[in-house]
């Protein structure tokens, strides 16, 4: 009986030899607890505070980040989990009247917020979608580019939320994805502790969610974020 438990043994580990190296991983955790409670507060201005801060990084590069997204004018964008909307503004900017944006997001008080705020300035491109926690509420086929930053890891079920932004996406359509780097050693604690996994992780998850990354922008202005881009596959 031992030499059987102990030929058994044997085989399996001479089989995960030959597994690829993704079945070995540990499968990544969950979000953690309760990550979006308070971004679904009705207190806004707090929250607003947060985003605009020049001490982020991608506020501070809001510009620039933009100009690398790229879209055309007479493009259809969606920034996903667009907050305090920074940069939904910035994009129907770029993308011209003959454009549109949707501003996306969990927090119905802050759609109202970026909804105001593009009235004022004068941006009739610009529609407001509130979301939940599973799907993006995106029409079939309405964008060309999804913009995610810094709001990935706050995906509480990111197959079912990937799998609504491919359908929004028209052929071809791509994402845009910036989020932070979580690498021990490198990382600040607090992002260790609330970014539930790393680059390559949230990769493979959208590559599996029927995209291929087409290009890992290297920008030496973001110390603390990635950002890479994948094209849906048809």
């Amino acid at each position: 009986m031992h030499r059987l438990l102990r030929t058994g043994t044997l085989i399996l580990w001479i089989s995960s030899l030959f597994m690829p190296l993704a079945a070995q991983q540990p499968p990544s955790k969950r979000v953690p607890p309760g990550i979006n409670d308070t971004w679904r507060s009705e207190r806004i201005d707090p929250l607003i505070d947060r985003l605009e801060v020049e001490s982020r990084e991608v506020y501070l590069h809001r510009n620039d980040i933009a100009a690398l997204v790229g879209p055309p004018p007479g493009a259809a964008i969606a920034d996903v989990g667009a907050g305090s909307g920074f940069m939904s503004l910035l994009f129907a900017r770029l993308v011209g009247p003959q454009g549109k944006v949707y501003a996306v997001d969990i927090n119905a008080k802050m759609m109202e917020h970026v909804a105001q705020e593009a009235a004022q300035q004068g941006l009739r491109n610009v529609e407001t979608v509130v979301c939940d926690d599973r799907s993006t509420k995106l029409p079939r086929n309405s964008v060309d580019i999804v913009f995610i930053c810094d709001t990935y890891h706050h995906f509480e079920h990111p197959e079912s939320t990937m799998r609504s932004i491919a359908q929004a996406l028209r052929p071809g359509g791509q994402v845009v994805l910036v989020d932070f780097k979580r690498k021990p050693g490198f990382s600040p604690e607090w992002i260790l502790g609330h970014v539930r996994a790393g680059k390559e992780v949230f990769a493979q998850e959208i590559i599996d969610a029927g995209f291929r990354l087409a290009n890992d922008h290297p920008m030496e202005f973001l110390p603390q974020n990635y950002v890479l881009r994948f094209i849906k596959k048809d």
